[in-house]
Parts: structure tokens; C-alpha cells; sequence
């Protein structure tokens, strides 16, 4: 008999050093994560779209930071038998429940740069 999703993982508590939800925490920690995230929430993307629109990543970190995305099932990977083949990635149903949180919290940052970064030079100044 299948376990039920209560007996195959105890309660999460991510402030204990050993729960597994501190890993889901490293992945979605990662500046890269919440951006993937933020665009395929506007719909689907191919690699080189997700290149062009997220300023910085290199080809090696965009790759991985989706097979990361995917493996904890926030990410899924649609390969198409064309020629030359084609890969596309989408929020899964679990992905699009975090896309919220994630594209307020940067619209937050973005919101908030001014006073942020003001903190930043008052910080560095106190420091020299």
C-alpha cells in the first residue's frame, strides 16, 4: 500500500538543520531561482529566450538553475522532436503557487531600491 504524503515526510521546519526544506530554501535562495521563476511566470520560454530576457546569467548557470527548479518540481522541461530540437520550460502547477510571492518581492526591491540603497552608503560611510 502507497504511503500517504503524511507518512512518506514528517513536518517541515526549516529553522532545524536537517529538514530537507532547507535544501528547497538553497535552491529557491538563489538570485537566479527567483528571476526563472518571475519570467515563466509570463508563460513558457526557450533557453536562449531566458538568456536574452535575464541580464547576467551565463548559459552553465541557466541551465543548471533550471534542472535545479525542475528537480524540486517547480520547473518543467517540454523537449519537441524538431530539427533542430527544441526545449521549452514552464511553471508546473506547484511553480506557478510560488510565482506570486516571488514576482512581489521583486517588484518590493524594485519599489524599494531608493531607501535601500540610501542604507547601503549610510552603512559604508559609518564603516570607513
Amino acid at each position: 500500500m502507497p504511503k500517504t504524503k503524511s507518512e512518506s515526510c514528517p513536518p517541515a521546519n526549516v529553522f532545524n538543520a536537517h529538514c530537507p526544506a532547507r535544501a528547497v530554501l538553497d535552491v529557491l535562495a538563489e538570485k537566479w531561482a527567483l528571476l526563472l521563476v518571475h519570467r515563466l511566470s509570463q508563460g513558457p520560454a526557450r533557453t536562449s529566450e531566458l538568456r536574452r530576457e535575464i541580464g547576467g546569467i551565463s548559459e552553465k548557470m541557466l541551465i543548471q538553475t533550471l534542472r535545479r527548479l525542475e528537480r524540486s518540481g517547480f520547473v518543467a522541461r517540454q523537449s519537441f522532436p524538431e530539427v533542430p530540437p527544441r526545449v521549452e520550460y514552464s511553471l508546473t502547477a506547484l511553480g506557478a503557487s510560488l510565482s506570486g510571492p516571488i514576482t512581489a518581492l521583486d517588484y518590493w526591491v524594485e519599489g524599494n531600491m531608493a531607501d535601500i540603497a540610501m542604507a547601503q552608503r549610510a552603512f559604508d560611510q559609518r564603516a570607513a
